[in-house]
């Protein structure tokens, strides 16, 4: 006989004849020596292939006492064959029929742990095929567990979750497709592995009114909490053309489903409600609980607002302006991130709530709520930070969104803020044509005392200025310069010094003392800097050998990448260009003044 069969042969052997004494032993006269000898005889039949003899052992009805005490020591070992043979194999057939069969016969406390333990060793690329092939036993011995069921219940989901929660999520469609890791297949799956105990709390909900036993309930809104922040905050949740069933948007339509079933979808929503969140001693712990509460809470919002998830169950009796209210601080949560998935997230729901939403329909009040203030400062940094091109483009478009929505006291107000806190030339020179719309529309209609009058000189104090006089770095600010000319041009023209609707010919002479002025002085300082700056360039060009010789340049106080003398007199020139460009306009207003001031004095004469 071939040694390799001989030593088969004796591990089975050694496994009957433990089986054989412990069979006539009560169940409390089981040993530790016995439990130890059972999985070292189980764990050989299995590692040598004899996986059908261990079956035909564990469902002999004379071992069912043994199986019942000792069985759950079999898990790991189950676990690691399982991987090792290949789908078709009988082999590992047979082991999956042995966990089925452990499932129904061992103690179910006992294997409980034995579950929970192996998935939490598990790591990498095995945990999604360890947690599917042990959710269907897991879930078998929960249903029949009587104490502690809520308790392990929602042990059983946070160990699944912490496993899950350090894995990419595919976001790209090839991503979703191949799901190389199994986690779109995975967590759909966990949420079947849920579906029985959400239905125990609803049936409970349901024979009373007054349902008190919480504990359920919370562990399962818990688990809804968890997955709103991973995976579905960071998924792809769009429709993709050529994916039938989306294997994202699937689970959030199965969460949403949970948090509707066990009534706390609406009071998320509205009331901010984030379950019994545990007391930490701990403030580094309160926060993190309290983010990670926020992002779910956002990621909701997203799901509902913008995807629509659970819409039907939403009672439409909520007003525009009250819906973009209770969404600012999720707006707000989502657009502080980096990350591309959140981002997205939060600009289109910012976007959904102002299109439900009438132009000049958003009250001034709404702007002593601080998310009003501090979202649009928010968006001022993606617009201006973000490397992303077309979310910078996108929340340029929602901040003229936002801008639109409010009544003229609501755009003037913001209008002063963004000056404020911008700190953005490009930023502020928006923010000033945007208030010379105003003006126009203000004269055309005759009835807006926001922008003309003295609410207006209190504005245009802010804009016909250069924060640093004649030092301001023109290039830097010429956005806002522009800006402000035109701005100044456009009163000129429109307001005559008779009518003084706007009030800045009252205020001329402060506007020529703090802006025309200083702009004369600092234009003919930085032209001097530049001119002076390409004639030593083309100096140095003669001197050096070739004019491919690579070196730095700062412009407007920053260094820019190196650069042969050719490219750093293309930006020198082009500065020059921009200070002609300004220097022109300034020219231009300068002469209407002139002209309007003369002939207000040819009427007067």
């Amino acid at each position: 006989m071939p040694e390799e069969q001989s030593q088969t042969i004796m591990a089975v052997d050694e496994l009957q004849a433990i089986i054989q004494r412990c069979q006539v032993l009560e169940e409390a006269d089981f040993k530790g020596e016995d439990f130890n000898l059972f999985q070292v005889a189980g764990q050989k039949c299995l590692e040598d292939g004899y996986a059908s003899q261990l079956l035909e052992v564990i469902q002999n009805e004379k071992n069912k006492v043994i199986i019942k005490n000792m069985g759950w020591n079999l898990i790991s070992p189950l676990v690691r064959c399982i991987f090792m043979y290949k789908q078709e194999d009988d082999k590992r057939e047979h082991c999956l029929k042995i966990l089925d069969q452990l499932a129904q016969l061992c103690n179910p406390k006992e294997l409980f742990l034995g579950l929970l333990e192996q998935i939490e060793q598990t790591s990498g690329e095995q945990v999604c095929q360890t947690v599917m092939l042990l959710l269907q036993p897991l879930q078998t011995v929960l249903l029949k567990l009587q104490n502690k069921k809520a308790y392990s219940v929602g042990l059983s989901l946070a160990m699944i979750m912490n496993q899950l929660t350090p894995l990419p999520v595919p976001y790209t469609k090839q991503q979703i497709q191949e799901d190389k890791l199994g986690l779109c297949q995975c967590c759909n799956a966990v949420v079947d592995f849920a579906k029985p105990f959400v239905s125990e709390v609803v049936k409970n909900m349901e024979k009373s009114s007054e349902y008190n036993d919480m504990e359920l309930k919370e562990e399962l809104l818990k688990f809804c909490m968890k997955s709103l922040k991973y995976p579905l905050l960071t998924a792809q949740l769009e429709q993709l053309e050529g994916i039938e069933e989306h294997p994202f948007r699937r689970f959030a339509t199965e969460i949403i489903d949970i948090l509707w079933n066990i009534r706390e979808l609406i009071p998320l929503v509205f009331l901010h409600r984030k379950g019994k969140s545990p007391h930490w001693e701990n403030q580094e712990f309160a926060d993190i609980e309290q983010k990670n509460s926020a992002e779910s809470l956002a990621c909701l919002s997203y799901l509902m607002f913008v995807q629509r998830f659970g819409i039907d169950c939403f009672p439409m009796v909520f007003s525009p302006s009250y819906l973009l209210q209770c969404n600012m601080t999720h707006i707000e949560v989502l657009l502080i991130r980096t990350e591309e998935s959140m981002l997205s997230k939060g600009l289109d729901l910012f976007e959904s709530c102002l299109l439900r939403m009438e132009n000049n329909s958003l009250l001034h009040q709404y702007l002593e709520f601080r998310g009003f203030i501090n979202v649009p400062q928010v968006l001022v940094k993606v617009m201006t930070l973000c490397p992303i091109e077309h979310l910078r483009k996108k929340s340029l478009n929602i901040l003229q969104l936002f801008i639109d929505k409010f009544d003229a006291e609501g755009k003037y107000t913001l209008f002063r803020c963004l000056l404020k806190t911008s700190n953005h030339a490009g930023v502020e020179g928006y923010v000033i044509k945007n208030i010379k719309d105003q003006i126009h529309l203000s004269l055309m209609a005759c009835d807006n005392t926001w922008f003309t009058g003295q609410h207006l000189i209190s504005l245009l104090d802010l804009v016909l200025l250069l924060p640093e006089g004649a030092e301001t770095d023109l290039l830097q600010n010429s956005d806002r310069i522009m800006a402000s000319l035109n701005l100044l041009r456009y009163l000129i023209i429109k307001d005559c010094e008779s009518d003084n609707q706007t009030g800045v010919w009252t205020i001329l002479p402060k506007i020529e003392q703090n802006f025309l002025k200083p702009l004369h002085v600092g234009l003919n300082m930085s032209k001097a800097h530049y001119e002076a700056e390409i004639k030593n360039k083309k100096e140095n060009r003669r001197e050096a050998h070739s004019s491919n010789t690579v070196c730095s340049l700062t412009v407007s106080g920053e260094k820019m990448p190196a650069m042969t003398t050719e490219m750093q007199l293309q930006v020198l020139h082009s500065a020059l260009f921009t200070f002609d460009l300004i220097e022109s306009v300034l020219s231009r207003v300068e002469e209407l003044i002139e002209v309007k001031i003369k002939g207000g004095m040819d009427e007067n004469s």
